[in-house]
């Protein structure tokens, strides 16, 4: 397969982890949600989660175009800077609130059919609370190679240099940090406080069952269990996962960089590309795994669990050693200095033996 076909393939890919979410997530709408008091439940926990989101992004939205316009000023002129870098930062920020958005979606809605499938057989139950999962794992990987595979097709394309082309993608991982930063920190303390004050008030006070319905607290401990620790975390796991993208591929231009250039060539620009296609392979093997996480009545959910993370992971592993050999540089690869449009200096690669 050729670099630009890879080029092209990698947000593709993105936007099939996204088809997979939505197909699973309007699976999981459209079962049963109980009787009408497990949906009147629901709604409000639903309800007061998706406000508290809607009040912390409309604050988090200040912050982001403050911090995008420090970034465009500070990188004026320099060499191998960009302003544009405020442009990723944005995009990075806002996918970063999505995946978080679109995880506690799902979520508040599976919370209540997963109950009510638990009623009928565990199977059933498995199924739509691992669906609702899967909806913020593809939303979060998705997410994040659709929007790194474009920004670094586009810039790859407008600054025709590595280096330029990193240092402004960069800028996508320090948006998602920054929404991971204040969905987790935010998220975590209204979970916290919203659990402290329901078990005084519910428990110490009136006596009352841990998270009976009929302690008006318990609407906002569940809330906060939604924003903190699936909202949150599903930005957190954003940064994570582009954090370590950009990072390994920083790495291979540092590695095959010769003389302190980043110019465009061949073997440079596949080392580069290497961290993208092993994590669009792993979106491909992840979403086959997920097929196989099956249980039978009176079985362990946990060894359904562990089938699919294993066998994706064994999958995974295999692919990547093919993946690396067909994209890392071999004996007698040359990585070349072109200023232009004369190669300048080049160093041929060579095995290192121990």
């Amino acid at each position: 397969m050729d670099t630009q076909t890879l080029l092209y393939a990698i947000p593709v890919t993105g936007i099939l982890a996204l088809i997979y979410a939505y197909v699973k997530a309007s699976w999981v709408s459209k079962q049963d949600a109980g009787t009408e008091e497990m949906q009147s439940i629901a709604k409000m926990i639903q309800e007061g989660a998706i406000a508290f989101l809607k009040a912390e992004y409309r604050v988090l939205a200040i912050f982001v175009l403050i911090v995008a316009g420090l970034l465009a000023f500070a990188n004026q002129g320099g060499d191998k800077q960009s302003p544009i870098i405020a442009v990723a930062f944005v995009i990075g920020a806002i996918a970063s609130a999505l995946a978080g958005y679109f995880g506690m979606k799902v979520a508040t809605n599976a919370n209540v059919r997963t109950t009510a499938a638990a009623r009928n057989s565990l199977p059933e139950a498995l199924n739509v609370a691992f669906s609702g999962g899967a909806v913020m794992g593809m939303s979060v990987v998705g997410l994040a190679l659709l929007g790194l595979g474009s920004l670094f097709l586009f810039f790859l394309g407008y600054f025709n240099d590595i280096t330029t082309t990193l240092n402004v993608i960069a800028g996508f991982s320090m948006g998602a940090s920054s929404i991971a930063l204040f969905a987790r920190v935010g998220g975590g303390i209204y979970t916290k406080a919203a659990d402290v004050g329901a078990d005084l008030v519910g428990k110490v006070e009136a006596g009352l069952p841990e998270d009976d319905p009929r302690n008006p607290a318990t609407i906002a401990d569940n809330v906060g269990d939604n924003v903190g620790d699936v909202a949150g975390m599903g930005a957190d796991l954003f940064e994570s996962y582009v954090g370590a993208i950009i990072g390994t591929m920083v790495l291979a231009l540092g590695i095959t960089s010769v003389n302190g250039e980043g110019t465009v060539d061949g073997a440079r620009l596949n080392a580069v590309l290497l961290p993208l296609v092993i994590a669009a392979a792993g979106i491909l093997c992840s979403i086959v795994g997920t097929f196989f996480v099956k249980t039978k009545e009176g079985g362990n959910p946990q060894h359904a669990l562990d089938t699919g993370a294993f066998g994706a992971a064994g999958v995974m592993a295999v692919a990547t050693y093919f993946i690396a050999d067909m994209l890392w540089a071999k004996d007698g690869v040359k990585f070349e200095t072109i200023v232009d449009g004369v190669v300048t200096k080049s160093i041929e690669v060579q095995s290192i033996h121990v």
